[in-house]
């Protein structure tokens, strides 16, 4: 139960570029590719150990042998064998899909999931890069529908110029897209339910508009305006700064210059570590992964304290 690694799941996207590949170093072959899956327990993409002994496991097969053990007692309770959340890294060369992701009870009742909130973490933007996030107004659901119909739905919606350290969450029920030039750490709800509403009218590589999910939307859409979306947090050096705080997962920045050790005995919850500035080794009580920027380690529950060495790292740090 020493700190895993895991192997990326790489994805193509229309709106994908290079930048896993030139800032994150990820061995990606192509111009296109969007999404990095650094933790996935999603069908069809489990992740599979990259480091140590147990290279080759996928983290569903390490989950199934101790339970407990890598997710914690309470974890597991509330979710089974099940890994509860998804990590990616995501660059936007073109402009995302305009999406938004259904709550648990919609979620549960038409698709047997989970519904999706997740928060973004803004590494790297070109100059006047931003996002949409939500309206920028209240809307009657009849004047989204007619926006839809006639193609100005952009002009109800609330566009954020992002830099370097910015962070976003993203209630499920909240229109949102990535815009070009945006590389980001994500952190979701396991689930890959999305509905998206408007693709700038694009054509995949085959010629063919990609699907509309325009009636599903309608009942999953919060239509208010709501300026709920930015993540203030402190930036204090060598301590654990609180950035997002909900139901599905906690998430602290840390920006470490020198080594700092936690006492995770009472946590009872897995820890992960996103490297998004330097390098850090992440040791517990089995063993030693290091990481650096663009790279996750897994760190199972039983252990009662990690030790972050570094002589400088920004990391961010999730858990249940």
């Amino acid at each position: 139960m020493y700190p895993f690694k895991f192997q990326p799941i790489l994805k193509e996207r229309l709106w994908g570029g290079t930048k896993l590949k030139d800032v994150l170093n990820k061995p990606i072959e192509n111009d296109i590719t969007g999404e990095s899956w650094e933790l996935s327990t999603v069908k069809g993409d489990v992740s599979v150990i990259a480091n140590g002994n147990l290279a080759g496991t996928s983290l569903q097969e390490l989950i199934a042998s101790n339970p407990e053990g890598v997710l914690g007692k309470s974890v597991f309770e509330r979710f089974g064998t099940d890994f509860p959340i998804l990590i990616k890294f995501i660059d936007a060369k073109k402009d995302l899909s305009i999406q938004l992701h259904p709550n648990d009870e919609l979620a549960k009742k038409r698709h047997d999931s989970f519904g999706k909130t997740e928060m973004w973490y803004v590494m790297d933007a070109d100059q006047d890069a931003n996002l949409i996030v939500g309206f920028n107004k209240d809307v009657a659901k009849e004047e989204y529908a007619k926006s839809i119909e006639n193609d100005s739905l952009v002009d109800l919606l609330h566009y954020e110029s992002v830099k370097e350290g910015d962070t976003f969450f993203i209630n499920t029920g909240k229109i949102h897209a990535i815009g070009a030039g945006v590389l980001l750490a994500e952190i979701q709800q396991t689930s890959d339910v999305t509905y998206r509403v408007f693709d700038f009218n694009r054509k995949d590589k085959n010629g063919n508009l990609r699907e509309l999910h325009t009636e599903l939307a309608l009942d999953a859409i919060d239509y208010e305006k709501k300026d709920d979306f930015k993540v203030s947090y402190a930036n204090e050096s060598d301590t654990v700064n609180s950035m997002v705080d909900c139901p599905y997962f906690k998430t602290n920045f840390l920006e470490l210059s020198q080594d700092l050790n936690q006492d995770v005995s009472q946590r009872d919850s897995f820890t992960i570590y996103m490297c998004v500035g330097g390098s850090v080794a992440v040791q517990n009580d089995f063993g030693t992964a290091t990481i650096q920027k663009g790279e996750t380690v897994l760190v199972p529950s039983n252990c009662n304290t990690i030790r972050l060495k570094t002589s400088g790292a920004k990391l961010l740090e999730v858990t249940i």
